[in-house]
């Protein structure tokens, strides 16, 4: 388990000087003050997203952050200031862990998570999400068990229904005692969320070979040199280089079973430390700021995030039983 003790290592960025913005409302983002010392009469603590308590929205993970992202998380945060009232402030986390880290000590209030870093964070009751990056119209994605067809394997997956034809522990037994490849350690559709699955189908495998990608478990599926069975997310197969380098790959490489689409992509995340009504508040400035050209164009920058729509917080339950099922720590998936 990875741990890193970075709980104040985060550098608040606060506005030099005005920023000139053509989104409606906007005002620059404020510069945070030092508290001062402490007086013998503890005062009490300022109201969040206050002057002296402001909101801490963090930017896209980075140890070494670009001018252009903290320029666009500036346009963020001022954006968001100028909708809801708040008074908000931007750090920059140099790793998932810092980040998770300073979301539990109230060192960040408004962040986007990697799928393991939300869940390490919700499982201590810190976050909630409040927004869902879309891909291709989707919020989830699923996964996908491949095998080579020459092997002695049932597919248990109808193409033309777009279904599978029997439940994971009937279609995934047949790899028991197998050996699989997978992408690597942390990748949640060519590792964590299958393993989890054939663990919750007690399907005990062999130690697996990763290797490096998801185009790479195909081709070595398709070799049929290093694996019995691989895991993909879906559909690898019809990716552009393996098509041009495998013309033959969609008859070669069979799909076995499907997981259903659990899996999230990036999700916009606020601490549970604030009330729910500035929760909603924020949650609706963030639709509206992906209604502007320069608001949508700061969050891809920032965040890679091309679209987003509102979570429900509750749909992450079933991507949480897998990754629980794979036996993995959370935290040492965090990149």
């Amino acid at each position: 388990m990875k741990k890193l003790l970075l709980i104040l290592t985060l550098t608040i960025l606060a506005c030099a000087s005005p920023i000139n913005l053509a989104l409606e409302g906007a005002t620059p983002t404020p510069t945070a003050e030092t508290n001062s010392a402490p007086t013998a009469t503890p005062q009490a603590t300022p109201e969040p997203g206050t002057e002296k308590n402001p909101l801490i929205l963090a930017l896209g993970v980075s140890a070494h952050p670009s001018t252009q992202m903290v320029d666009a998380g500036k346009v963020i945060a001022a954006y968001l200031e100028g909708r809801t009232g708040y008074r908000i402030v931007i750090v920059v986390p140099p790793t998932e862990n810092a980040l998770v880290e300073s979301l539990q000590k109230g060192n960040a209030h408004i962040a986007s998570l990697a799928p393991f870093s939300y869940l390490l964070a919700r499982e201590s009751d810190t976050v909630t999400a409040i927004m869902s990056s879309v891909h291709s119209g989707q919020v989830f994605y699923g996964a996908q068990f491949i095998a080579n067809r020459e092997k002695d394997f049932t597919s248990f997956y109808d193409a033309e229904r777009n279904a599978n034809t029997a439940e994971a522990a009937t279609a995934l037994k047949q790899f028991e005692g197998k050996k699989p490849c997978w992408s690597d350690n942390v990748s949640p559709s060519g590792y964590v969320v299958p393993l989890g699955v054939l663990n919750q189908a007690q399907v005990k495998i062999r130690d697996g070979a990763f290797i490096e990608s998801q185009p790479s478990v195909v081709r070595a599926v398709y070799a049929d040199d290093i694996c019995d069975f691989g895991a993909t997310f879906i559909d690898a197969r019809e990716l552009p280089a393996l098509e041009y380098d495998y013309a033959d790959v969609l008859e070669r490489v069979v799909v076995i079973w499907r997981v259903p689409p659990v899996i999230p992509y990036e999700i916009i995340a606020m601490s549970n430390s604030l009330p729910l009504e500035m929760r909603r508040v924020i949650q609706r400035a963030f639709v509206d700021l992906m209604l502007t050209p320069e608001g949508k164009s700061a969050v891809q920058v920032v965040y890679g995030i091309d679209e987003m729509q509102i979570a429900e917080d509750s749909n992450y339950t079933d991507f949480l039983l897998y990754v629980k099922a794979s036996g993995l720590d959370i935290s040492g998936l965090l990149e």
